[in-house]
């Protein structure tokens, strides 16, 4: 009871010396401080529980202008400002993680490249005329996983990917067939990729020329040419890859397979595609077609 009664003390002592340095009688600063919630902060808080469920939602990977088209999504008109705000006063912010490089590009093989086909355009005008591959790594406390894909450029939609423990040929013939098998490509696609032993391999270039596809390939040492196969795996590593750790292997592959094929496809928005998921983005134009 005896400390009780000091915390009262100086509580009491610390609100006068507040309407003393504030200028205010001691009956105003009470009024204040049992005044109800304004309209505007109880709109706040309730903005805040949606802003932090659409940030948990996107992995912590969302900024304010993701967030902001999520309100809208809801039908709540809210300034990407007032956004900044609630999320600076949750304590929240968009991902971001940097690591260490692996090399995962062997072009110092002597096999015949292909030509720069792409040549950085990166805007096809429709879906399955253009796709993109590259490989990255994966740790685990099992050793080391690799992971290839191929995306559609069109939508950015992850049309094949693969996981192996050795970076072979099977692992992008793998992802290329999945590609091949779920959407059926027409002859003429552009296929690109970097210089490595994988993409120049004769396994993997007479698969390209049994299907009338055309092999394009980055120039040496140039990794933007092959730039939106790149933001993918930045994407990845950022809002799964780096924010745990894995103990097996399996346990990776199935984190993989959840992020690429359940969220990422078909539930993150995109800038690129007006804010809109790979998947929806690519059905919004097969409707229209």
């Amino acid at each position: 009871m005896k400390y009780a009664f000091i915390s009262e003390q100086r509580a009491f002592h610390t609100i006068v010396l507040l309407c003393e340095v504030l200028a205010v009688c001691r009956s105003s600063f009470y009024d204040w401080l049992s005044r109800s919630p304004s309209d505007r902060e109880i709109e706040d808080t309730a903005l805040a529980e949606k802003i932090k469920v659409s940030h948990k939602h996107s992995r912590g990977s969302y900024g304010s202008r993701r967030i902001k088209d999520d309100l809208q999504d809801e039908s709540d008109q809210v300034s990407r400002r007032r956004i900044q705000r609630l999320m600076a006063q949750e304590a929240l912010q968009s991902t971001h993680a940097k690591k260490k490089f692996k090399v995962t590009t062997d072009s110092g093989h002597g096999l015949p490249v292909s030509p720069n086909l792409l040549n950085r355009d990166f805007e096809p005008e429709r879906p399955n005329s253009v796709y993109v591959s590259d490989i990255t790594y994966v740790w685990t406390s099992e050793g080391w996983l690799y992971l290839a894909v191929v995306i559609d450029l069109f939508s950015r939609l992850v049309v094949g990917w693969s996981l192996s423990t050795r970076m072979r040929t099977s692992l992008v013939l793998d992802a290329l067939d999945m590609a091949i098998n779920s959407r059926q490509p027409d002859a003429g696609l552009i296929h690109h990729s970097d210089r490595g032993s994988q993409y120049a391999s004769l396994e993997f270039q007479e698969l390209l020329a049994e299907r009338e596809y055309l092999s394009s390939m980055s120039r040496k040492g140039n990794c933007w040419d092959n730039a939106v196969a790149e933001s993918f795996f930045k994407t990845l590593k950022q809002e799964l890859i780096y924010q745990q750790r894995f103990t097996t292997r399996e346990q990776a592959r199935l984190a993989i397979f959840e992020y690429i094929e359940a969220y990422y496809n078909r539930q993150r928005k995109h800038p690129r595609n007006e804010y809109l998921s790979p998947a929806d983005y690519d059905a919004q134009w097969l409707e229209a077609a």
